[in-house]
């Protein structure tokens, strides 16, 4: 059932994989046939699906126009709310009424594919298993209430608390699925609250990626595109399923290959990613260090390191490669299992292949050795010269549709939008930028030192509300959580969130289906401690497409959705709620002093998304979101066919409505576009690259981290800088000082003087620097430097190895130990050396030998709530399971398809079926993260607020999943875990 993937409608194509392996997996998941299904779920039978969809025909019939002879029927272009690709989707909706899909041939990005989940979007708008209306927890069971009572008794509960423990003792989870601008305005409330306590789901999928890759470079994004891998002549995907993941981003790898790209994949598990390779290696899981300084020893040994490139755009390289020369084969084949020959023929072919490009994902990232790993992917990048190539980058494939973008413009715990930082100078520029007053802002904090300190991560929002006030680095613990679009499950130490869940004050869960974290609120458990007084509230939110707004896919590339549909039931959007809910709480006129307001659903007043895209455009100066205007992006959503394929760059045309001319853009205009509108920057495909002028999207390394290093320059040689370039040497960031100066400050216009006096290329609001650096010299804003190979403010500055916390090699623990504690670590003491020797010496790795690591299948994205309620995606995939090798099976006498129980040393049991399979070595386990609504053997359906339950349940992976935690970021470790595994009994 997994590994069946029908073959192309054109060619036929079958996919290869061994007919027993094929046997052994539809052994393992028997598929019910559709009437079972149905009957087992509860959506009927007899007309069977179809007869789901009659609230939609009734819907239609109700519809404005609908009684008329003749019916309105109109198209509007999205983008998928799955995955981060960013596949445009054409809507048809009839009287109202979403009745069917397309996907966009036009669109340069998914060349009209679709994945599963793409392909049954409309549910996702329609679906019936939504929430509906507000509601409250009301002795055990969720009862119907108004919105006014909601809001009003949530907002005075929110100012009590405030009042009583401050206003850091209040977290708000945002969300990776709101758009930009939703996003952005998220950040604006919680500031305006007084408190740094926001994050998203970043946090747990790629913070340390963002972390690691703009420490080494510049920027923390996937520096190419999908399309660009079309020109790359090798590719090596490691901790990347994304035939799963990110489906349609293998159209552009199989294109690649069809052009002779060598394929590798680095995994602990064969996936469907691996089949498609030409080298398929098994590593240990976390061992990714060794493995990748494997190669570099090959590269640096044989010479393959492309000297001159080192030489005039990296710093620090010859310290890497004092560490690297550590790793002979013996010990990388000791620390990741992988033989000298396998890493050699990775490295040939990675270096005489080139342009040749990395593609990675969670399963480098979710360690406490993360930032670490995804240096040193980027090292490999350095030493092969690889980095601002076409055909070559790092390309990092992000989670969420728009988690890109929350985390470009949204709420980050430790950053304003734009990665300004908290600093007094970012909170001015940001103030002016929303039109309100920096002092008053001010006052909403317990103190200007808590305004500029960054808050704690949602990774570890279980320990801010469970842990000593006394220890926690704000003056209470938090006592009110906001979750607002956030699977909890998606969560490691499942068990102490319960705990968590019970002792809050508050809980208010914003989300169009808010299945996994009601059903934790409401659920009882043996031995809960549950807090009388708490409070547990669900609101409705409309889905993406029942409001309009611009999403950020991974290749940094911007798209405008349309609104598909009026919210339905009594759900509202996002930013409504946030509008209603800041009156509520006395800051209302200042969330939206800047902002156009518009009548919503019911004739309400709502922030005009256009209006907040151009507040983005205002402030955003340092990463270029300020070039992307509502009209720039609709005109790119309506003109798809006139970008081309591979370059994502417009071949031509004016759009037929603005006349606006194109030419030269590249699609979605990728950030940085930099400068005004007006300016008309093509936005940047790939990053960092010298081989083309910066108003034509080329670049440099950014000149971030000073101009010198222990006496050493940190600014990039002679000769090497963008094309056309006035300055042909290395040069520091741009200021009204340089611009002077240079003799530059008289290409000012008066007004732009006049703005920029004082100011720098990020805080410049009239965009004077940077048109001027940009447009009449050629040259980029943020300086021109070397690349850090050295990242001298990290724990590590040069990555090192370091073992998880909970492994199975004791012997590797004693060569390769993790961090000490740390007492303050964003607002919470974070412990490494004392769990993990704790470890060794009550010998867990005897008693829980199996290494469990988690991923994505391609039915399900995320915590999986909403792809578990789409009865087109539930019947792909009925049970959770853990996939188990066929000796660790037969040691244990367990059987293909049988349930068994997974523990692990966190004390949970969770009860999944049983996959046999050799994807999997004898020392690991992978279970898919998507489940929740089993707690240990029960299912949860009796705690769902009404007519909001999962149509699939099962076990979350996370409800056992154990403490880890990155040395820089929070990233929670869920790729490298222990457990055991044994046959069920009842």
């Amino acid at each position: 059932m997994l590994l069946t993937r029908k073959g192309d409608a054109g060619s036929r194509a079958q996919n290869r994989f061994s007919s027993s392996l094929a046997d052994t997996l539809s052994r393992a998941l028997p598929t019910m046939d559709r009437r079972g299904f149905l009957k087992r779920s509860g959506i009927g039978v007899g007309a069977g699906i179809a007869a789901s969809q009659l609230g939609l025909i009734q819907k239609a019939k109700a519809a404005v126009g609908a009684k008329d002879a003749g019916s309105k029927i109109e198209v509007r272009r999205t983008v998928c709310t799955h995955c981060s690709v960013g596949c445009a989707v054409d809507a048809v909706v009839e009287n109202g009424v979403w009745v069917r899909q397309e996907p966009v041939f036009d669109s340069p990005i998914n060349l009209g594919a679709h994945c599963a989940k793409g392909a049954a979007l409309r549910e996702h708008g329609h679906g019936e298993y939504r929430l509906k209306y507000p509601m409250k927890l009301v002795n055990g069971k969720y009862q119907r209430i108004s919105w006014d009572q909601a809001l009003t008794e949530i907002s005075a509960k929110l100012l009590d608390i405030k009042k009583v423990s401050g206003p850091d003792s209040a977290f708000f989870v945002g969300s990776s699925k709101h758009n930009n601008e939703q996003a952005a305005l998220l950040r604006k409330f919680v500031s305006f609250y007084g408190t740094n306590n926001t994050d998203h789901q970043a946090r747990i999928c790629h913070s340390t990626t963002v972390a690691g890759v703009s420490n080494t470079w510049g920027y923390g994004a996937m520096t190419n595109s999908y399309n660009d891998m079309q020109n790359s002549k090798a590719a090596m995907y490691i901790g990347s399923n994304a035939a799963e993941a990110h489906p349609v981003s293998m159209l552009h790898m199989l294109h690649a290959k069809e052009n002779g790209c060598k394929m590798i994949v680095v995994d602990p598990r064969y996936t469907r990613t691996a089949a498609k390779s030409d080298q398929y290696v098994r590593i240990r899981s976390g061992s990714d260090i060794p493995y990748l300084y494997g190669m570099l020893y090959h590269i640096f040994k044989n010479g393959w390191e492309d000297k001159q490139y080192i030489n005039d755009r990296v710093y620090g390289m010859e310290k890497v490669k004092e560490e690297v020369m550590k790793w002979t084969p013996e010990k990388v084949e000791e620390a990741c299992g992988v033989p000298e020959a396998e890493v050699f023929r990775a490295a040939e072919t990675m270096a005489k292949n080139r342009p040749s490009t990395v593609v990675w994902c969670m399963g480098q990232t979710q360690h406490s050795i993360g930032n670490a790993i995804v240096r040193a992917s980027c090292l490999l990048q350095l030493a092969l010269g690889n980095v601002g190539k076409s055909g070559g980058g790092t390309n990092i494939f992000r989670g969420h549709d728009n988690v890109q973008g929350a985390t470009d413009v949204g709420p980050n715990p430790d950053s304003l939008p734009g990665y300004y930082g908290l600093a007094t100078g970012a909170w001015k520029h940001w103030c002016n930028v929303w039109g309100v007053d920096y002092e008053w802002v001010k006052k909403q904090y317990p103190s200007q030192a808590m305004m500029e300190k960054s808050g704690t991560t949602v990774s570890r929002w279980i320990d801010a509300v469970l842990e000593k006030s006394e220890l926690i680095d704000q003056e209470n613990s938090v006592k009110a959580m906001v979750f607002w679009g956030h699977s909890p499950n998606s969560q490691t130490r499942g068990l102490e969130m319960k705990k968590a869940f019970d002792k809050l004050d508050l809980l208010v869960v914003i989300d169009p289906y808010p299945s996994a974290t009601a059903a934790m609120a409401a659920m009882t458990t043996e031995g809960q401690e549950l807090n009388a007084k708490r409070q547990v509230y669900l609101l409705p939110a409309a889905t993406q497409f029942e409001t309009s707004g611009s999403v950020t896919a991974s290749n940094r590339s911007i798209q405008w959705r349309e609104k598909v549909i009026e919210p339905l039931f009594e759900s509202r959007t996002d930013h409504m709620i946030m509008y209603q809910l800041a009156e509520k709480l006395g800051f209302g006129k200042e969330l939206v002093a800047k902002l156009k307001l518009v009548p919503g659903k019911g004739g309400m007043m709502e922030p005009e998304p256009e209006s907040m895209l151009q507040e983005i455009n205002r402030g955003t100066w340092t990463i270029g979101y300020t070039g992307q205007s509502p009209d720039r992006l609709k005109s790119h959503m309506r003109n798809m066919h006139l970008f081309d394929v591979k370059t994502l760059k417009c071949k031509g045309g004016k759009d037929a409505i603005t006349g606006y001319d194109m030419t030269g853009d590249y699609f979605g205009l990728p950030w940085p576009c930099y400068g005004t509108p007006e300016l008309k920057h093509p936005g940047t495909p790939n990053l960092y690259d010298t081989s083309k002028h910066v108003m034509d999207g080329g670049g440099n390394f950014r000149a971030n981290f000073g101009v010198e290093r222990e006496g050493v320059s940190l600014l990039a040689e002679d000769g090497s800088h963008s094309l056309g370039a006035d300055i042909t040497t290395g040069y520091p960031e741009f200021d009204h000082v340089l611009l002077k100066k240079l003799g530059w400050w008289s290409d000012l216009t008066e007004a732009e003087q006049k703005a920029a006096e004082g100011k720098n290329w990020k805080t410049d609001m009239s965009g004077g620097i940077q048109r001027v650096v940009l447009k009449v010299h050629g040259c980029y804003p943020f300086g021109n430097a070397k690349a850090r190979a050295v990242v001298w403010n990290f724990p590590d500055p040069v990555p090192l190895h370091r073992e998880p916390l909970f492994g199975t090699r004791p012997d590797l623990v004693a060569k390769y130990p993790t961090h000490d504690d740390k007492k303050s670590f964003w607002r919470l003491p974070t412990l490494y050396k004392s769990v993990q020797q704790k470890n060794i010496e009550t010998k867990m790795y005897e008693k829980f030998p199996i290494i469990l690591t988690s991923g994505r299948l391609v039915e399900y994205e995320g915590g999986g709530e909403e792809t578990r309620s789409n009865p087109w995606l539930a019947e792909l995939q009925q049970e959770n399971f853990v996939e188990i090798n066929p000796k660790a099976a037969s040691d244990r006498g367990i059987r293909d398809g049988e349930f068994v129980i997974v523990s692990t040393p966190t004390g949970a049991r969770i009860k999944v079926k049983a996959m046999v399979t050799p994807r999997v070595d004898a020392g690991t386990a992978f279970i898919p993260f998507h489940f929740s609504g089993w707690w240990q053997g029960k299912d949860m359906k009796e705690f769902y607020p009404e007519g909001a339950m999962p149509i699939v349940r099962g076990e979350a992976v996370n409800t056992a999943t154990t403490y880890g935690y990155d040395s820089v970021t929070m990233m929670q470790e869920t790729k490298t875990t222990i457990c055991n595994i044994e046959k069920f009994t009842a």
